[in-house]
Order: structure tokens, then C-alpha cells, then sequence
């Protein structure tokens, strides 16, 4: 279904200061840094996109793209890989995903297994520790989280934009998926959610993995609405409720107008949660 929706969809560019842009269309969001001399690009979106992704840095400019920075290793945000290394561009990622790019990874929420992606997509650089890149004008910061979405998360802060993008982290407006399979859990959602507060300022414009482009109250919002979500799925859970009880309970009944209109309902969060707590 999300493949299908990345071969029609357009992608659409957001433009948004000091030479960086947001690309939305392609599975997750797209961060683009635009500088004389080449481009830097966080996530490769869906390998479908690849012309319109194509088509869509050239309209930024003519700069060949340079550096690509994973935020974690999920398809919507890495499947792109494999275009992205034949234009020669530098692939970084944290080694947990590289590692996890080489296995199989039966998602079990998404009723998919994962089968390893060919050497040649592969990442061709580890980020084995926080980096600063200098890139044209602009200093990029790369940070690792602790284990929050999945277990090789990073986030990408560009410094002099004030621009931060937090991959699969930050999900605006909408409930987040949490891989279980690969290092994720609630507790360590929340604990991401509230190291992006850190990261962030008040004016700070923040590329979420998915969803509009977002601000810092966004932030705010959906760490209370994880700690929200959290405290009472547990609460029900210490109850000796089962799954299936829990679900029947909606302790998201209250937030499901808002965080539920998208690929993760109030149903499926509530299995997320409840197995972490």
C-alpha cells in the first residue's frame, strides 16, 4: 500500500531556509541541503520515487548530490539506497542499520519479512560515533539516540538553518509506528521524543519522519501524547488485562481524532505500547 502510494503520488518540495528543503511523497520525508557544489540528502525515500526525487533535487539546483545520511533502516526511508550509491554519493548510516540491511527482519505488525538488501545498496560508511560534517556553508551535526524507534536511530541538526531532522523519532500530528523487532520500545520513544525537545529550540523547524513539516510545540505534543498513551495502556495492562481486553478498553478513544489518521490507528498503537510496558 505504501509503495503503491510513492509510485503515484508527486513529490512535493518544501522549501525552507538557509539552503535546506523538506521532500514529501516518498514514504518518509526527505531533507535536502542545497550548497554550492553539491547537495547533502537525509533519507532515500522509496526506490519507486527515484525519478521524481531525480527530477525533484535538480529543480533545487543543478549540484550533484554529494553525502546521503540514513536516519534508521526502515524501506520508506532507505529503499532508495541502491540509486543513491550508483550516483557515487557517500552513504552513511549508523552500523546497527547497516547490520540490519544485511539480515532478514520478519516485521511482524507489518505482516512482512524483510530479506537483505544487495551489497551494492548498502551503506558505504558506519557512523560509529556523532559526527560534524562541514558541507558548503552549513555545519551538519549527526547524533545518535539511544534505541527509541529501532535501535540505529540518528538524528541530522543543521546548525546554521536551525532546521532539525529527526527520522522515525518525531511523527507529526500522527501515531508513530515502535520496531520491537529491531531495538525499539515505548520507554525508548519517549526517551527519544524528549531528547529531541533537548535538541530543538523555540524556533527551531523540525523534519519529522513523517507527517507536515513541524515546529517545536509539535515536539511537545507528541511526547505528552506518548506519555499519555503510555500511562494508560499500562495502567490497564497492571490490571491483568489482555491484549485484546486492553484494545476493547480505547484508552487512545480521546486522541484518536487527531493521531489516528494515518497508516497507524488507535488499535494497532495500543499493541504497540502494551507490549513494551
Amino acid at each position: 500500500m505504501i509503495n503503491a502510494s510513492a509510485a503515484s503520488s508527486p513529490i512535493t518540495v518544501h522549501k525552507l531556509r538557509g539552503g535546506v528543503a523538506m521532500l514529501e511523497g516518498s514514504g518518509g520525508n526527505i531533507g535536502v541541503l542545497v550548497q554550492p557544489g553539491g547537495n547533502l540528502m537525509v533519507d532515500a525515500g522509496i526506490a519507486v520515487s527515484e525519478a521524481k526525487i531525480k527530477a525533484a533535487l535538480r529543480g533545487l539546483g543543478p549540484e550533484p548530490l554529494r553525502t546521503v545520511i540514513l536516519t534508521h533502516w526502515h524501506w520508506d526511508h532507505s529503499d532508495g539506497d541502491a540509486w543513491v550509491r550508483r550516483t557515487g554519493a557517500t552513504l552513511l548510516a549508523d552500523p546497527k542499520v547497516i547490520l540490519r540491511l544485511k539480515q532478514t527482519n520478519r516485521i511482524v505488525e507489518w505482516g512482512h519479512t524483510f530479506t537483505p538488501v544487495a551489497a551494492a545498496a548498502l551503506p558505504n560508511e558506519a557512523l560509529t560515533s556523532d559526527r560534524t560534517i562541514r558541507f558548503g556553508a552549513e555545519t551538519v551535526l549527526v547524533r545518535h539516540y539511544r534505541p527509541g524507534h529501532t535501535d540505529g536511530d540518528v538524528s541530522v541538526y543543521f546548525r546554521k538553518a536551525d532546521v532539525l531532522q529527526t527520522g522515525d523519532t518525531f511523527w507529526n500530528g500522527v501515531y508513530p509506528f515502535i520496531d520491537y523487532v529491531t531495538g525499539g520500545s515505548i520507554d525508548g520513544a519517549i526517551g527519544a521524543a524528549n531528547e529531541n525537545l533537548r535538541l530543538a529550540r523555540r524556533g527551531t523547524i523540525v523534519i519529522p519522519g513523517h507527517g507536515p513539516v513541524g515546529d517545536y510545540a509539535g515536539l511537545v505534543a507528541f511526547r505528552d501524547m506518548l506519555v499519555d498513551v503510555r500511562g494508560k495502556v499500562a495502567a490497564l495492562k497492571g490490571q491483568g488485562k489482555s491484549l485484546a481486553e486492553v484494545q476493547a478498553a480505547r484508552p487512545t478513544a480521546a486522541l484518536d481524532a487527531r493521531w489516528g489518521r494515518s497508516v497507524i490507528d488507535g488499535r494497532l498503537f495500543t499493541a504497540l505500547v502494551y507490549r513494551g510496558v
